[in-house]
């Protein structure tokens, strides 16, 4: 994990450097495994990202604010706010080559310890005071750690020590010879994280690559005077806090971090900070994920009605198929007629034969009835399965919509990365009869704006993220002559280019074209369809939903989904 003790010994000493000595205006809950405080310090806002995720646990400071994800405050959340809020920020501290943080906080009511655990599988994040755990993100019992019990009203029991590591501000030449000689097949780097403590695989491959000039040296080939010397330079630097924030890039992409430069990945650079690293690695944790939460109960309902239409669906088309059956209904009438005097007062069936080349057929009689009541029952019924079936085409074509809206509706809230996102695909539910009992509570805000995005050749393009910003997009944003693209047969983005009469450059089409392919269901595949036509061509769904439309005249682009 690149999140390792030299990591946050970076992050704890920017922490100090930054915050010491300010105020908390704000704690928030972020989602089921994350918090954020906004602490005013040194004459400015910062935004402090703490995460017990089990794959991406870490904390720094984030460029922009955080949003809260979670409607309902959890125990840890009030007490947050209780005791938190309004509190000044005493200082952050790492026990020695530990992956934990402590954040100390004085306010009112006393002291109060936020414990950050950023390990992977195990993270947690616990609020503690005088050595009790007043409660925690992720609570762990005897049943799960017999070693160590993480509950409210228990004692705090700090990470257990590593007692099969070495210290490496104590390694020497003789120390390290006897690492290396008794598995001297072993890669050297694999031995440096198992033997000394806080080296990860990212700090064991930058110190054997400066040691020797390759990764996969092994402990034989490895000279143990030119690794103590990197190991001690590394370490001295790192404990010393002579940090060096560096990333490195590939194909775009931000694929590493460290607290020193690193020698052994390519196209490595410096940063400004250790957060401004871990930003650029992780991604500002806001959008989608700072509002899983809030989707959920709104996700609930849109899966639930979701399913029932699909199985409404089912039915009709099976009964599209049943001709079998309405024909059966039509031959028993008849043939209660045709036998009506065979047929004797109080039986309750009888067979017969409709065709010669086919089995009789076992036709049932209320015996309650006269057989020409029986019969005419039966043609009732075939009369009324004949217009049923009548009716099914367009009760399908009408299901099949409806699953078309349900479906983009899904779509809208995978891509909500906002309160007012949510709420319209919430409203739309409500307005369209699928939401069961009490509307879900949310925070009071405006509608949600389309997206826009200006080339440099000097067009501007029009995105719709969900239903009812498509309807405004397509046809208030789009002129007639305007080019309107959208992803072939799935649930998407409405995309307009303004062209003003002008001829749209084929990179101006092909980012329209990536765009709306990245707000649509397949914004994960390496490539999608998309199609595109002049607005003009674009018609509204006679009685679709809003943002449902047809389209002719169009030609397809298969491009990679970016975002804007």
């Amino acid at each position: 994990m690149n999140f390792d003790v030299f990591t946050i010994a970076a992050i704890t000493a920017e922490l100090n450097n930054l915050l010491r000595g300010g105020r908390v205006q704000d704690t928030l809950e972020l989602g089921d495994d994350a918090l954020g405080l906004e602490i005013y310090s040194n004459h400015a806002r910062h935004y402090l990202y703490l995460s017990a995720h089990p794959q991406q646990a870490r904390l720094h400071l984030v460029p922009d604010r955080l949003r809260r994800g979670v409607e309902n405050p959890s125990p840890l959340g009030l007490m947050l706010r209780r005791y938190i809020e309004g509190s000044r920020f005493v200082g952050a501290a790492q026990p020695a080559w530990e992956r934990v943080v402590h954040l100390t906080f004085l306010s009112s009511e006393g002291e109060f310890t936020l414990i950050a655990e950023p390990m992977e599988r195990r993270g947690n994040l616990l609020l503690v005071q005088n050595g009790q755990i007043l409660d925690c993100i992720r609570r762990v019992g005897a049943d799960e750690n017999r070693m160590r019990v993480s509950l409210p009203a228990h004692p705090y029991v700090p990470p257990p020590p590593q007692t099969s590591k070495r210290d490496p501000s104590t390694l020497t030449l003789s120390l390290l010879t006897d690492i290396l000689s008794a598995e001297p097949s072993k890669l050297t780097w694999r031995l440096l994280t198992e033997k000394l403590l806080g080296f990860s695989p990212m700090l064991a491959k930058e110190a054997v690559f400066r040691a020797t000039g390759k990764l996969n040296c092994r402990a034989e080939d490895c000279s143990a005077s030119a690794l103590l010397a990197e190991i001690q330079g590394l370490v001295s630097a790192l404990t010393q806090g002579q940090f060096a924030p560096h990333i490195c890039e590939q194909d775009g992409q931000v694929i590493a971090y460290a607290a020193y430069p690193i020698t052994h990945l390519p196209n490595a650079q410096p940063v400004e900070s250790m957060s401004a690293a871990l930003n650029a690695f992780y991604g500002a944790p806001i959008g989608d994920a700072a509002y899983a939460n809030a989707k959920k109960p709104v996700q609930a309902q849109l899966q639930e009605a979701i399913e029932k239409v699909s199985r409404r669906l089912d039915a009709l088309k099976r009964s599209q198929r049943d001709e079998a059956e309405r024909e059966r209904l039509r031959q028993c009438g008849e043939l209660i007629l045709a036998y009506q005097y065979q047929i004797a007062r109080g039986q309750t069936s009888f067979s017969a034969q409709y065709d010669f080349d086919a089995p009789p057929l076992e036709i049932a009689l209320d015996p309650m009835l006269t057989p020409l009541e029986n019969a005419q029952r039966y043609f009732e019924q075939y009369e009324k399965a004949k217009r049923a079936a009548a009716e099914l085409p367009s009760l399908i074509a009408a299901a099949e919509q409806e699953l078309d809206f349900l479906r983009q509706l899904e779509t809208d809230l995978a891509l909500a990365a906002n309160y007012p996102e949510i709420g319209e695909v919430q409203d739309a539910l409500q307005a369209n009869g699928y939401w069961r009992g009490t509307p879900t509570a949310r925070p009071r805000s405006g509608k949600s704006a389309p997206l826009k995005v200006s080339t440099p050749e000097g067009f501007v393009i029009w995105i719709g993220r969900n239903a009812r910003q498509n309807e405004e997009v397509t046809f208030t944003k789009g002129s007639p002559d305007d080019l309107w693209l959208h992803a072939r047969g799935i649930p998407g983005a409405h995309v307009i280019v303004k062209s003003s009469g002008r001829d749209v450059p084929n990179s101006v089409l092909e980012r329209a074209a990536s765009l709306a392919a990245y707000y649509s269901a397949a914004r994960n595949e390496a490539y999608v369809p998309v199609d595109v036509t002049e607005r003009r061509y674009v018609r509204k769904i006679k009685g679709g939903k809003i943002g449902m439309v047809t389209y002719r005249n169009e030609f397809t682009l298969n491009v990679p989904p970016r975002p804007a």
